[in-house]
Formats: C-alpha cells, structure tokens, sequence
C-alpha cells in the first residue's frame, strides 16, 4: 500500500515540545497533520525511521495516526514571523512527512489508564525490535485518543543507521535501553506474543515497507540500501530472537 501524499495549504502552529519543531498544519484535503520536517537537525534518516517503524507497527496490528507524505512549498514560510521556523520551512521545500492530527488525545500516563499485559507486551516486542530509545516514563510517545493507545514519534528507532554503513551489521546487538520502556512492567506476555508478532513480518512484507521511503531520503545507491534496511531486519528476526529475550530478563 502506497502512502497518500498531500500538499500543505497553511502552518496553524508549532509543536515546540518536540526537538525537530515539528508543526500543525492543514492540507489539500481538508486534513490536519502534525508535519516533521526533512530539514530539522535529525534529517531524512528520522523520516525513514519513521516510514519503516510505521510500516513495521502497522503490520503488526497497533494503533498509530496515518502516515502521508507531504509536500511543502518553500512559500509557505514567507510570511512566518519566526526566524526558526521560516528556515525550517525553507529548508525542508518539497517532500516531508505528516501523521493525523488527533484532536483531544491526551499524552498516556501509566496512571491513566492499566494497559492490557497483551498490548503492553506487543508494544515493547515492536519498540525492542526497532530499537525504538524514546518510549520511557518520561516521554511516552503513547497517546490516548478516544480510550485507545496510538503510538506515535518514532524517529529515534533504527538508530543503527546513523552509523552507516557499519551499524548494518549490528542487527543482533543487544538493546539495553529497553529496560526504560514505560510499559515493561506490564509486559508480561512477551514469549506469548513472540511467534505471531514474527509471523507477520515476513521478508515480502518488510521489503514493500522499505519501498515506501523515498529514494531522495536514502544512501546512494538508493535500492541497496533499501534491501539492507531489509536484510538487518530478517536477521535481527531470526530466531531465537535475543531483543525479546533481554526484555524478559530486563522484567525480572
């Protein structure tokens, strides 16, 4: 399935909680998104995390705001006030990344709401397979949106990648910071859910979510490294899986 692609017609606001200055904007049809930006300090590699933990989450059945690219005229920012982020816009003309905005959602608090020792464990599998650092008591990165957990900011996962190309060959290093994810204590299902959270990321499935990052957000050339993005995941997939393990020992 291909990601949407909408064009903004208007920046509503900041999100200054966020490090990338991510925005509130409204597009072409009649949606609003919350727009991380190519030009922010991360760069493309925290869009591409977010394309392919998107695609991986997806698959695996959990709950995120849609995905769509988003087109971004450099014109946008003409008449922004703020030096910040005028630049940003500039910087980031063409294509960038958008999530629904979910209007009402409520950053998730472990004292809001007891999370299902299922979905708990489902989440801390995916995020320990990503090696997703950002998913701790301190900043969640889980909404609350009609009752509903939806993750979101997956833009630290893969991190692997920033050391490219030798962190290609980590895709079976341990991920130590799993033991600050906010959900592990809940997380009591992880060998449960071990086999059907496998089973549905086959290698055809990963490789259709790897296409779906643009070619412009990639190392040259473009397709290998789209098939190496595939090939660290197969293997860190590869039973026995040593992530799932280090997160129940991380439990005990």
């Amino acid at each position: 399935m291909t990601l949407p692609t909408v064009r903004v017609t208007r920046y509503v606001t900041p999100l200054r909680e966020g490090g990338s200055l991510p925005g509130i904007v409204e597009a072409d049809d009649l949606g609003t998104y919350v727009l991380k930006f190519r030009g922010a300090g991360q760069g493309a590699k925290a869009l591409v995390a977010e394309v392919i933990a998107g695609g991986i989450a997806r698959a695996l059945g959990l709950r995120l705001p849609e995905i769509v690219f988003v087109q971004v005229d450099g014109a946008l920012g003409r008449n922004e006030p703020d030096y910040e982020i005028r630049s940003l816009i500039g910087a980031s003309e063409g294509q960038n990344l958008g999530f629904d905005y979910l209007p009402g959602s409520i950053a998730f608090e472990p004292a809001l709401l007891t999370v299902d020792a299922e979905l708990a464990s489902r989440i801390v599998w995916f995020d320990a397979l990503v090696s997703n650092v950002d998913r701790t008591a301190r900043n969640t990165n889980l909404l609350l949106w009609h009752r509903e957990l939806y993750l979101i900011d997956h833009g630290a996962a893969l991190y692997f990648h920033h050391d490219w190309p030798a962190g290609l060959s980590k895709s079976r290093a341990p991920f130590p910071h799993i033991r600050q994810h906010v959900l592990l204590p809940r997380a009591s299902q992880l060998a449960a859910v071990d086999q059907a959270m496998s089973a549905r990321l086959g290698e055809d499935v990963l490789r259709d979510i790897a296409a779906q990052v643009p070619h412009a957000w990639l190392p040259d050339p473009a397709e290998q490294s789209r098939a190496a993005y595939v090939d660290f995941l197969v293997r860190r997939l590869a039973a026995p899986r040593p992530f799932v393990q280090e997160a129940m020992d991380a439990r005990s």
